[in-house]
């Protein structure tokens, strides 16, 4: 330009320049300011990302959201914009450290969930084999006992692989609900059963209560044995009802009475119903060892009771029979004599029955071997 101007076109110049620059470092200064920002903001998330990873849950749930809260902060990362240049590269690393390490704990748990799984799936096939094979039991008392258990063991197993989880409950159900549907028709059957023996109990009792004793002692202990032997054919009653066999007995012992014939030997009458449900147990051979284990530690009981109450007496050596005192434990002595000859001679009816069994089980081995020699 001419000189005459071109001073004063520098100065413009000059000045618009100084603008531009001033504008700039502003710019640069607080866009420092910026990144330090961000830097805080994407340390923060790290944190985060840490903190979650440390915390991993143990229940899928939880963890499909921890999941998802993990992805919400890797959004976050990179929109939070640029940091400073110098630490750059090392805030990039530890965000990749942190996010591997989440995953890492991520898919340890499903690796181990899906172990797990495997295993729960394998009880519960066991527990299905078991149910399987109980659904046509005929044992009742213990394939009962054992299906209730395996259910409950059933309940205790963690979830399995969910293709498998539908079928494998519909089969167990169903085999459990086969065997508890046959128990509970058998159930029904036994208790009509039970009913229609109560009602034939009931009959007798009432032909029992219009007997009338001829007199002769010999006709009324057969009368009274035939109601006896008829009441041994009826089978077990409800539960509820039981105290039928009380009342037929007590008016047994009324009759019994009104005869004249002692306790001891009434006892002994009615130990006939024993010994008659003991030659129809299905294990004839245990019934009889448990009475007479019973028998003989009743018979020791009553020895303890005389011999005790006999050196009592010691004490009213000088004592006149009319004491009261000493007559009660008179009294008492000859009760429990008593009650020892009843149980002595209970023994002595479960020995003959034990001693026919053995002859029975003889005489069958002895036809066996013939059999074999033929």
């Amino acid at each position: 330009v001419s000189k005459d101007h071109r001073e004063d076109i520098w100065d413009r110049f000059s000045a618009a320049t100084k603008i531009i620059h001033e504008r700039r470092q502003d710019y640069f200064k607080n866009l420092d300011k910026i990144k330090d920002e961000n830097l805080k903001r994407k340390n923060a998330i790290i944190e985060e990302i840490n903190g979650i990873s440390e915390k991993i849950s143990t229940n899928h749930g939880t963890l499909q959201q921890q999941i998802k809260k993990i992805e919400e902060l890797r959004e976050a990362f990179f929109n939070a914009g640029q940091v400073p240049q110098k630490v750059n590269s090392k805030t990039w690393n530890s965000f990749k450290g942190a996010v591997r390490k989440f995953n890492h704990n991520k898919n340890a748990f499903y690796k181990n969930l899906k172990k797990d799984q495997q295993d729960n799936l394998d009880k519960k096939r066991a527990l299905l084999d078991v149910a399987i094979s109980l659904k046509e039991s005929e044992d009742w008392d213990a394939a009962t006992s054992e299906m209730k258990r395996i259910q409950g063991e059933w309940k205790k197993v963690g979830h399995v692989p969910r293709k498998y989880s539908d079928k494998l409950w519909k089969d167990f159900k169903n085999a459990c609900n086969h065997y508890f549907d046959r128990l509970n028709a058998l159930k029904n059957d036994a208790f009509k059963e039970e009913e229609d023996n109560y009602k034939q109990k009931d009959a007798c009792i009432e032909r029992l209560k219009s007997f009338e004793l001829t007199g002769k002692q010999d006709k009324d202990l057969a009368s009274i044995k035939k109601f006896t032997e008829e009441w041994k054919t009826f089978g077990r009653v409800p539960f509820k009802k039981k105290n039928i066999n009380q009342k037929f007995d007590k008016i047994i012992d009324a009759l019994f009475l009104k005869m004249g014939v002692s306790k001891q030997e009434s006892e002994l009458l009615k130990y006939g119903n024993k010994i008659q449900q003991l030659s129809n147990d299905d294990n004839q051979e245990r019934a009889i060892q448990n009475e007479r284990a019973f028998i003989r530690k009743k018979i020791d009981e009553s020895k303890t009771e005389i011999r005790q109450l006999e050196n009592n007496l010691e004490f009213f050596s000088n004592a006149s029979e009319n004491n009261p005192l000493v007559q009660d434990v008179i009294k008492r002595v000859n009760q429990h004599k008593e009650s020892l000859d009843a149980w002595k001679g209970k023994l002595k009816k479960l020995n003959i029955l034990k001693n026919n069994l053995n002859k029975e089980v003889e005489e069958s081995e002895d036809t066996e071997d013939t059999k074999t020699e033929e």
